[in-house]
């Protein structure tokens, strides 16, 4: 069944055109990866889908009550205060109203009338027809998936988050939302490896429609089953996964250079034929043929990789054998220990791809290696003929008050101005671009300029803490190739699977204050932390069942023991009025028995005195019964007021 439909659709912002006929189609449950370079339109389209922005031209139309959510970079929570709340908010209503029963079982206590049990008992088959039972567990599971603690949740407030931790609050909103489609844009901007692979399982097994725009390869790849790539003031959709599209991408881009080419060597055979003949006996043929030739459609050739970055690491010298060691390093900050005692040494030509979650402590080791901050405990050496170029994670190393211009000038002050042009142009930089301030760039137009600066370093070791955080995969293939080429020494840190399995030959897992060298690739050590997460996935598992039993159980003893204490109060309330029946009954016959003794024409009668004895008997037991109703009576009394005491009537 289709959901969305896209036909010819073009978006222009007054004579410019971001994008034009773009057309495909999206059926129920299927997994569409948007992938393009930075600036094409990818987040343009969501706005299109969701409605928040009308196509310059063309139709989208959307099945009839499709329901559409957006992960959007800026998040709003509206009221939420808690962590809980903000992750649970499409569900606010149900949160509103499971406080509500709380409060109306504690009041029916005290007041168990008729008008409270009704409100209770329809507020409870609402609460139960909206999965009031099922929505809390979910919300937990997203939760813990994405590295919060569910229970510290429901009390962490929203303003002790940094800014990725609200990325992964506003994620973990969107995914537990009752949604048809879900439109994510790079969901894994502020996710490490662990809750990155957690999200794709998580995607795997919903049953929902996903258009996801990333830079994760990997990601990608293991989530997609369509691809739809902008390119060329365009997008095209490929029906199959990411590295199905590479190849047909590839294969498409050899047919259209194929007939490009043989359309340009057939134009340059006619204009040659027509130059020759224009003017002789052949002119009229030559004329035709001219005509001809204007009516001619002319092939474009296929957009290419000149506008990707042409970067390229070069050593200007070899260096030694040990490039840097760390001998019994602890680090220290804000009086947490993010590392202690760290043994590793890197040698010549390694390629150290460092790991570990979020807030370990990466960043802050690699610049402590760079002398930047001291170590608590240990030496950091770096080897004597060490040059080292480190690219910052924020890119503070691109200085914000100067033109890009100015920015290269300075790191080589030889050169001509046509070759500082040429090597911004390298990046994707040129004309009018270069007199550009850096404080005016995009986050992805900065990363290529600190890639330019970083180029022109010629060190020996590169130190890259997330340098594809804002490349768009071109950018970060062409980063990539550049890695392979280089022959100095790596050391990276990034949550991008596919660079890392390209690149890194060696791991360094940074965790819970310990650093341990894996003498592996990366590609091996996921399968060995694969199978030690599956190991500890399941323990958490059944360690989370074993919490929320606990939990039912408490809820429910407590609902049995409020329950039970209703029930012994009208227990008691019925064995008194019982115990006051039988009382009145006993006074009564008391009564009927002392009247019948009293009555003159008893002893007249020739039985009267046998009738005596009988009835006379018959009053001894009754006031025996009496005593005994009147004793019952008490006990039913004295045990009811008990109860009501303990309940708190």
């Amino acid at each position: 069944m289709t959901q969305l439909s896209v036909a010819g659709v073009a978006v222009e912002f007054g004579a410019t055109t971001l994008f034009q006929d773009v057309t495909f189609t999206v059926a129920a449950g299927e997994r569409w990866g948007i992938v393009g370079r930075n600036g094409t339109g990818k987040t343009t389209l969501f706005k299109l889908l969701t409605g928040a922005l009308e196509p310059s031209r063309g139709t989208i139309a959307r099945q009839p009550g499709i329901r559409v959510t957006m992960l959007e970079q800026h998040r709003d929570f509206g009221g939420a205060t808690t962590v809980w709340e903000a992750a649970a908010g499409q569900f606010a209503h149900l949160v509103a109203l499971e406080q509500s029963l709380a409060e109306q079982a504690a009041a029916l206590a005290a007041d168990a009338s008729e008008q409270p049990l009704a409100r209770y008992a329809r507020d409870l088959e609402r609460f139960e027809r909206e999965g009031g039972y099922t929505f809390a567990p979910q919300v937990d599971a997203v939760l813990h998936g994405l590295g919060f603690d569910p229970v510290a949740a429901r009390t962490q407030g929203l303003e002790q988050l940094s800014g990725g931790e609200r990325g992964r609050v506003g994620l973990a909103r969107q995914l537990v939302s009752p949604s048809d489609i879900l439109l994510l844009d790079e969901p894994t901007n502020h996710l490490d490896l662990e809750t990155t692979r957690w999200l794709e399982r998580h995607l795997a097994t919903t049953d929902r429609t996903i258009l996801l725009v990333s830079h994760d390869r990997a990601f990608l790849a293991a989530v997609a089953d369509r691809i739809l790539h902008f390119e060329g003031n365009s997008a095209t959709p490929y029906t199959g996964g990411y590295e199905s599209f590479v190849e047909q991408r590839t294969l498409a881009r050899t047919t259209q250079q194929r007939q490009f080419e043989q359309q340009a060597r057939k134009i340059a055979a006619e204009e040659d034929y027509i130059r020759r003949n224009i003017a002789g006996q052949n002119s009229k043929q030559a004329k035709g043929r001219r005509k001809r030739l204007e009516r001619l459609p002319r092939l474009s050739p296929p957009v290419g990789d000149e506008a990707a970055m042409a970067v390229r690491f070069e050593a200007s010298e070899r260096g030694g054998d040990q490039v840097a060691v760390l001998d019994r390093v602890s680090i220290e900050i804000g009086g947490r220990t993010l590392l202690r005692n760290a043994q590793a040494r890197l040698l010549r030509g390694d390629r150290v791809g460092l790991v570990g979650p979020n807030g370990a402590g990466k960043s802050t080791l690699l610049r402590t290696m760079m002398g930047e901050r001291e170590p608590a405990s240990g030496v950091v050496r770096l080897g004597a003929s060490t040059s080292v170029a480190y690219y910052r994670q924020d890119l503070a190393q691109v200085p914000l008050d100067k033109t890009l211009y100015d920015t290269i000038a300075e790191l080589r002050p030889h050169w001509e101005r046509r070759l500082v042009q040429g090597h911004l142009g390298r990046f994707g930089f040129s004309g009018d671009e270069v007199q550009r301030k850096a404080d005016t760039l995009s986050g992805g137009e900065r990363a290529r300029v600190a890639l330019a600066m970083l180029m022109l370093q010629r060190a020996n070791l590169l130190i890259l803490d997330e340098p594809t955080n804002h490349l768009d995969v071109e950018s970060i293939e062409a980063l990539e190739d550049a890695m392979e080429r280089y022959e100095g020494t790596i050391l990276l840190v990034s949550h991008d699977r596919a660079l890392l399995r390209a690149s890194a030959t060696k791991v360094w897992v940074l965790h819970e204050g310990h650093l341990t060298v894996f003498d592996g690739s990366f590609a091996e050590w996921e399968v060995v932390s694969e199978e030690r997460e599956h190991a500890a996935r399941v323990q958490a598992e059944e360690e989370e069942a074993l919490r929320r039993v606990k939990e039912r159980q408490k809820v429910a003893r407590k609902e049995l023991a409020t329950e039970d204490s209703r029930k012994a109060i009208r227990r008691a309330e019925r064995a008194m009025a019982e115990a006051e029946q039988a009382v009145a009954t006993w006074e009564a016959k008391v009564e009927a028995l002392t009247k019948a003794l009293e009555d003159p024409d008893l002893y007249t009668s020739p039985d009267g005195v046998a009738k005596a004895t009988r009835l006379g008997a018959e009053l001894d037991g009754a006031r025996s019964s009496l005593e005994r109703a009147f004793e019952a009576w008490e006990q039913a009394m004295e045990s009811l007021e008990a109860m009501r005491a303990a309940s708190g009537g």
